[in-house]
């Protein structure tokens, strides 16, 4: 039953509950400390000491992935990236839920992929969340904020600045906010 919550009142985020176990949530801890250290602080070619870092807490990496030293990364354990692929500089990746990059995707400089929310119906907020996929050849632009529950389809590409909160159709490209179909994308061939 739906009340209307517009009076004084009636949400009470003080009641909030954080559903993550202890063992979670001391990961998380011990993840931001060495993130904000080793991780972040390492030089920018040393992708090979940070993906076995980010390997330490669980992500599943390929050895030709790239993960720039100044990506934030909630929680490397619900992170798996594939074949060169790139997540760039100042990328927040918010791993609620699973986030999945598959084969020669690139995730550009500050984009976010965000896998929460909170229900904005329910009087505490209580946090939502879906996983986010990155199908092979796909390309974030810098800036662009792809949402929870989002598909993005092999060889699609979301323009800068986009807003994605549905799944993006293979070989597409969108922009905007709210991103819409701009047109098909068409790669050429290789002549070398």
């Amino acid at each position: 039953m739906f009340r209307d919550l517009r009076s004084a009142g009636s949400l009470d985020l003080s009641k909030y509950k954080n559903e993550a176990s202890l063992r979670d949530k001391l990961r998380r801890f011990l993840w931001s400390f060495v993130q904000a250290t080793l991780f972040r602080f390492s030089p920018q070619r040393a992708f090979a000491w940070r993906r076995m870092l980010l390997g330490i807490f669980g992500a599943k990496l390929s050895s030709t992935s790239y993960i720039y030293p100044s990506t934030r990364i909630w929680d490397p354990r619900m992170l798996e990236v594939g074949q060169h692929s790139a997540i760039g500089p100042g990328v927040e990746v918010y791993t609620v839920d699973r986030i999945v990059v598959g084969d020669h995707c690139t995730v550009s400089m500050q984009a976010f992929l965000c896998t929460g929310s909170h229900d904005i119906s329910h009087p505490r907020m209580r946090l939502t969340h879906a996983p986010i996929v990155l199908e092979n050849g796909s390309w974030i632009c810098s800036r662009a904020f792809v949402g929870p529950g989002v598909r993005v389809g092999e060889g699609a590409v979301v323009a800068a600045c986009a807003v994605v909160s549905k799944d993006v159709p293979a070989w597409t490209i969108v922009a905007g906010n709210p991103a819409q179909f701009k047109k098909v994308r068409q790669v050429q061939l290789d002549e070398t």
